[in-house]
């Protein structure tokens, strides 16, 4: 038996914010729904974006990859953009990646 992938974000919208929290397993089979999901509050250049990652037990590159479409957005947007609660082994991954310096810099750089 094929176990699902487990996925899902949750939205929280705040007078200056639209936190997303992303949690379970964000890898190639999930990456297009999320990037979907996430898009209007991405182009929301009225709130700070903040993905929350404390309940995000995995990544893979097609998931980092949506994430850094979204900084490059934000940035192009001149939005501001965070990234909070990065567990151990994801924060480990987007070192490796070379992902940690650009959420460093957008959160910065952007008001």
């Amino acid at each position: 038996m094929v176990q699902e992938n487990k996925f899902r974000m949750e939205k929280q919208i705040t007078d200056d914010d639209n936190i997303i929290s992303l949690i379970g397993e964000l890898d190639l089979s999930k990456a297009s729904e999320f990037n979907t999901n996430v898009d209007p509050f991405v182009q929301d250049v009225g709130r700070k974006l903040i993905l929350n990652l404390k309940e995000l037990t995995y990544i893979d590159s097609t998931g980092i990859g949506v994430i850094l479409t979204i900084i490059k957005t934000r940035h192009a947007l001149k939005a501001s953009f965070a990234v909070e609660n990065i567990p151990p082994k994801v924060q480990k991954l987007f070192d490796l990646t070379g992902l940690t310096p650009f959420l460093s810099a957008v959160a910065n750089t952007v008001n």
